[in-house]
């Protein structure tokens, strides 16, 4: 009896201390995850405490949420969605509240996010986080790098800036809002919006049709695009809302590897020079699932442009997916491989567009729209090489050069009773060459089939039969393509 009890003592004593132990190890697991930071190599990153991490010029600074101690069979996670625990296998996160940032949807936030951007841009994998319960106010401005690699701002409340021309600082620019600048492996995600407010600036009457009595008055009209990637690589956008834009939603400009998956873009009909995306002089580019209504291009793909895909993009009442425009004032435009398909097209001006100015060199070339599905367009199917804004553009010699334009399984309806859904208008002087029709069936949506096509100086082959049927397409190749062809 007496080793009975001698060694039931024991192992008491042995729980009661394992017990210790362990309340106390995970104590400080819980102490260290309420910090938000965590440590490499032996040194302690910065915290997005305002304690620590004071904003210059700021002294009154919001206190930062407080969270619960988690029990130990469900510890609580303050940032579930998409990341993990910010312990030490996970990423730094910096709430910019806890810089500052009010989100009341009035006071200015920009200083609070600048300072959180300037903490995490310089911690490899970090993220900035925008919380759900605010609306935050910031003025135009510029995120620029480098950061360290694979920096994320994660936007899941709103983001505004100021409402209108009248409430913008002087100071500011008026033809950007957010502009990110010379960053690499960058991520911009979330599931909140960008809220553009761009109301007051649409109406401003130097706006098409916006001044007394209809007219358009002269004058400078310059109105921000709403948010803008610059010399930056490798940049992806997903699960974002973005609407209301007083110009462009989404700019990239010298850019090399952008991925776009699963945003929103929303802007009225009328809302004037509100492309929903754009890029130029920018290369590798995918764009998928995504859905945009605007008032002007879904997509726009300007000069200096190769290897762009899209896929699995729905564009309502806008101005279809553009190509263009190129050449503008005699410039040199290089546009090459890019392909549209699984695409929704649908109330729009456009379908699938090449535009190009008069007098300017370069050339557009493999070019595929394939499966796209057409619904109550108006011009579905147009290259247009005379693209002018008055009805005094010049007749020019030479032109952007069009070759390798290839359309198959584009099917659908158009609403345009007195002209053709399908426009070829090339340049006089260097016609469009290696265009292929394939599986086209375009029918009005009321009333009767207009079945004479527009083509002028447009080679190409129809692989199948074409409805509306195609003729005016010569077979063949040109004798000559001209004197003003410049090769890219």
């Amino acid at each position: 009896m007496e080793h009975y009890f001698s060694f039931n003592s024991k192992f008491v004593t042995f729980i009661v201390l394992i017990s210790i132990i362990w309340s106390q190890h995970y104590s400080n697991v819980v102490e260290g995850r309420a910090h938000y930071h965590k440590k490499r190599s032996g040194k302690s990153l910065v915290p997005s405490s305002p304690a620590s991490s004071p904003v210059p010029g700021d002294d009154d600074q919001t206190t930062p949420p407080s969270y619960e101690t988690p029990s130990p069979t469900a510890p609580s996670d303050p940032y579930p969605y998409p990341y993990p625990n910010p312990t030490s296998d996970g990423p730094c996160i910096f709430d910019v509240t806890s810089f500052g940032a009010v989100g009341d949807g009035d006071n200015d936030d920009t200083a609070a996010f600048q300072a959180a951007w300037k903490a995490a841009c310089a911690v490899e994998s970090s993220v900035i986080h925008v919380p759900s319960r605010g609306k935050f106010l910031i003025t135009s401005s510029i995120f620029s790098g480098p950061c360290m690699p694979g920096l994320v701002l994660q936007i899941d409340g709103e983001l505004m800036p100021p409402e209108g021309p009248d409430c913008w600082p002087e100071s500011d620019s008026k033809r950007q809002w957010l502009v990110f600048y010379r960053l690499n492996e960058f991520t911009l995600n979330g599931t909140g919006t960008i809220q553009g407010n761009g109301e007051k600036w649409w109406d401003l009457p130097c706006k098409p049709h916006k001044g007394p009595n209809g007219s358009t008055l002269p004058g400078p009209c310059d109105s921000p695009a709403m948010i803008r990637f610059f010399l930056s690589n490798n940049t992806k956008m997903s699960g974002i809302r973005i609407q209301n834009s007083p110009q462009f939603h989404v700019k990239f400009d010298g850019c090399d590897g952008v991925h776009i998956d699963k945003i929103q873009i929303n802007s009225p009909q009328n809302s004037p020079n509100t492309d929903g995306i754009h890029v130029e002089n920018t290369r590798n580019v995918g764009i998928y699932n995504s859905m945009i209504a605007n008032g002007d291009d879904c997509i726009s793909i300007g000069p200096g442009c190769s290897n762009v895909d899209i896929q699995g993009v729905v564009c309502d009442h806008s101005h279809g997916i553009s190509i263009g425009s190129l050449g503008v004032h005699n410039s040199h435009s290089c546009v090459s491989n890019i392909t549209v398909r699984g695409a929704l097209i649908k109330n729009s001006d456009n379908g699938v567009r090449i535009k190009t100015w008069q007098g300017g060199s370069g050339s557009v070339s493999d070019i595929s729209f394939q499966d796209i599905q057409m619904e109550n367009t108006t011009n579905s199917i147009i290259i247009d090489q005379y693209y002018c804004f008055t009805k005094g553009c010049r007749n020019e010699t030479s032109a952007v050069y069009l070759s390798g334009v290839s359309y198959k399984n584009i099917k659908g309806t158009y609403n345009n009773v007195r002209s053709a859904p399908i426009h070829f208008a090339c340049s006089d002087a260097v016609p469009c060459t290696n265009i292929t029709m394939s599986e086209v069936e375009l029918l009005p949506a009321q009333g009767e089939l207009v079945d004479d096509p527009f083509c002028w100086n447009a080679y190409g082959i129809q692989q199948t039969l074409t409805i509306p049927p195609i003729d005016c397409l010569q077979d063949g190749f040109p004798l000559s393509l001209g004197e003003h062809v410049v090769a890219c």
